[in-house]
Order: structure tokens, then sequence, then C-alpha cells
């Protein structure tokens, strides 16, 4: 029984059946066409015989495992593989199944290779999950054919599950990046140092190019040799990152939610904002308050804020201002950049919950960032040609005008803004922590 059922006819096999029936009828007409076919036809029942005893020679054809990471990025390509093993003594054909979730709605995917005798191979296939959560690989199939009239079918029992996480890649990009000095080539900007917000390192000698300003007189004074006083840059600075988890960051671009971009960033934000020895936290809201994690810079922060980001989903609420700004109040007391993910579409909105930014603002640095509708923008531009196109056109453009309206009025406020396409945000995101530190107004 389980011979039947690992066995397959592929459509050769009926080809040829197909073939050889058709030479019979003809046979009838032409008498010495019959002895041939009959030749031909006993050797395709060879053929067949010997397909099916190389196939079942072995108890264990051809071994499979897979070679997967312990969580996926959500919203990159990850790579996965699957190691498959040939025991036949000849060449064989490996047509590859995988189960994949539901999730990645991957139906129509296979992967087919010649497989040398008793050699092994590495498959690697690249998948971009667009949700977080857990995925759950199931069995995985291997169809192995020898001449090509039937196949043997070996099967991976074992499903794997795999939780989706924000985006680490991205993550540890920017962390390399910034490692070896290279992030201009992500679009991080270099920004000069402005401001004097610096805190007292140590004392050194002089050195031409120094400023005659940061000279410590009472230690020329000791040494009998010019002295200046070495700062760096203030540390230890809260950074939080406000998200939205009303229904306004359910808008999906590019198969990802606004919320995802906002989450992916929030991620690489934070990790950037520990390397620079500050500290990190982040703040869900909605209705009600969410997820909290106090900033901090201990070596399981980045995890403990990956935990937190893993969970947040969005709903259909709206958000409650009022008891964001109450929380804040209460729990965030030290002066901190404030990076807000939300959404405001229209001037109505903002107005709405204007009064308890203008109150954030006044102890805190808010940057409240606003995402671009860049199919609105990319409609507004085109020419119509029809009555109907026309009509879309006026609508988008009056669409991205209140868009640029609720951005003169938080500026207009003196409220930072980052007005950015959702694939852009973690650069710009990064850009105007940078700025922020630069300029010394933490």
């Amino acid at each position: 029984m389980r011979f039947i059922r690992n066995l397959y006819i592929t459509n050769l096999f009926f080809y040829g059946v197909l073939f050889f029936a058709t030479c019979f009828v003809l046979s009838f007409f032409i008498k010495a066409l019959f002895i041939v076919v009959s030749i031909l036809f006993w050797i395709f029942i060879a053929a067949c015989a010997w397909d099916i005893f190389v196939l079942y020679a072995r108890k264990s054809g051809v071994g499979l495992a897979r070679d997967y990471p312990e969580k996926l990025s959500n919203g990159d390509e990850n790579e996965l593989a699957i190691m498959v093993q040939s025991f036949y003594p000849l060449k064989v054909v490996v047509r590859l199944l995988e189960e994949f979730p539901v999730q990645l709605q991957l139906r129509d995917i296979s992967f087919s290779f010649a497989l040398p005798a008793k050699r092994a191979k590495r498959l690697s296939y690249t998948v971009r999950p667009t949700s977080r959560g857990i995925y759950v690989f199931n069995r995985c199939h291997a169809l192995v054919k020898h001449l090509g009239l039937f196949e043997r079918k070996f099967t991976l029992q074992e499903p794997q599950t795999i939780a989706c996480y924000p985006s680490f890649i991205q993550m540890r990009k920017y962390q390399l990046l910034a490692t070896t000095d290279r992030l201009v080539e992500l679009g991080i900007k270099r920004v000069r140092k402005i401001g004097a917000t610096l805190e007292f390192d140590h004392i050194r000698s002089y050195v031409r190019g120094d400023e005659f300003r940061h000279v410590n007189w009472k230690a020329t004074a000791k040494h009998k040799k010019l002295q200046v006083n070495q700062y760096q840059e203030e540390r230890s600075q809260p950074i939080y990152a406000l998200i939205d988890c009303g229904r306004v960051m359910r808008m999906p671009f590019n198969d990802l939610t606004l919320l995802d971009y906002a989450i992916n960033s929030t991620l690489v934000l934070a990790n950037a904002a520990i390397v620079k020895e500050d500290r990190a936290g982040m703040l869900t809201f909605s209705k009600d308050i969410g997820n909290h994690v106090p900033a901090e810079k201990r070596n399981n922060q980045m995890q403990l804020i990956s935990e937190k980001l893993y969970g947040i989903e969005t709903d259909f609420q709206e958000s409650e201002f009022g008891n964001l700004y109450a929380f804040c109040n209460r729990h965030i007391n030290k002066r901190s950049l404030l990076m807000l993910y939300t959404n405001f579409e229209t001037t109505d909105a903002l107005a709405r919950q204007m009064p308890y930014l203008r109150m954030l603002a006044k102890t805190h640095i808010v940057v409240v960032v606003v995402f671009k509708n860049t199919e609105l923008i990319a409609m507004s531009k085109e020419n119509g040609t029809k009555l109907i196109d026309v009509y879309n056109q006026v609508i988008a453009e009056k669409f991205v005008y209140d868009k640029n309206l609720v951005i003169q009025e938080l500026n207009r406020q003196g409220i930072q803004t980052i007005y950015t396409s959702p694939e852009d945000l973690t650069i710009n995101a990064i850009n105007k922590y940078l700025e922020i530190k630069a300029r010394g107004l933490l």
C-alpha cells in the first residue's frame, strides 16, 4: 500500500501509452508496422520496469534536511536552504515541494534540479514575510525520477515553526555600516556639531589646532605647559519611540502596514541610540496605553524591545493622545526625545490632538512622523484623458494639499516633523536623531 501511495505516474508515461495505442490502430491498416510497434512496446514495458526498479532499489533513496534560521526578519529577504542527499548509484532528477506557511501565500513554487549519483545539493531560496507572527513550514516533499516515466515521493514529516520578528536584518546592516563609518552609503547625513551640549571627559596637553577657549589655566599653571579640557558628546539621554497602534496605522504600503514600517524603524533607532550610549525606550498606545519599555542602555535592552515589538497589532479604534500625554507626564520625568510614529491625513484630525502635542513639546523634544501617500502623489501628477481620471486627479491633489497643511501647522507650532515615504522612514528617523544630537537640543 505504501508502494502505491509513493508512486506517481508522469505525463511521459501517458504520452507513451497514447503513442503505442495510435501505432497499434495504424497497424491494422499497415501490416508491416505491427512487428516494429510490438518490439518498441516491449522495450517500453522494460523501460517502465527498469525505472520502477531503480527508484525502489533503495529504501532511503533521498535524504532531506532543512537549514532554516531560528527567526525571520519582517519585510526583508530571508535566505532559507534545504539539504538534499542522494543515495542512488545513478543520476536522478529531483522536484522539491515545500509546504510554505499560509502567510506567504506561495502555492505554485517548486524546485527542479539534477542530482548526480550519491551526491548532495544545498538548495537556497529567499522569502519575504510581510507580517509578524508564527510561520509553520509543514512537510517537505521530494519527487525523484530516473527515466522520467515514474516518480517516487520522499517526505520530510517534521514541521518547523519559525517566529517572524521586526526587521533585525536592517538593524544589523545599519550597525555594521556604522562601525565601518559607511553610513553615508545608506543616506545617513554627516551633521556638523553645533551648540554646547558637551560633557567634560579629561585634561590633556595642548596640540596645535585646539580651541583656546578650552584651555585649563589652573592645570597649565600646575604643569607649566598648556593643558586643555577634552569634552565628549553628552550621553545617556533618553530616546523614546511612541508608536500609534490606532486605525490610521493600518494603511498598507508594499505589502507592509504603516505600523510595520514604524516597528522596523523603532528597532533600528533604538539600536543606534544605544550604540551612541544613549538610553532607548518605547511606548505603544491606541485608546489605552499598551507596551512600555523604560529608556535604558542595558545589555538586554534590545532584546526586550524586540520582544515587545513582536506582538504589536493595530486596531480600529481612534487613538487617545490625552492618555498618551498623561502617561508621559507621570512616567517620563527627564527631558527626552520623543519620536512619535503616527499619521495625520487631515487638518481636522491634527486639530483634535494639537493641544496634547503642544503640552508634550513644552517638556520634551517631540518629532512627529507623518507618512507620504506616494500613490496619491503619483496620481496627482498624472495627466488624465478621461473625465473620471480628472476627478481622481483633483481628489488626489486635495489630499496631498491637506497633508502639506498638516506639516505646515506642526512646524508653525514649533513641533519638528519627519515627512517621509514609508520605505525611507528608517533613514530619515536616524538623520533626525543625529541632527537633534548635533544641534544640542536635548
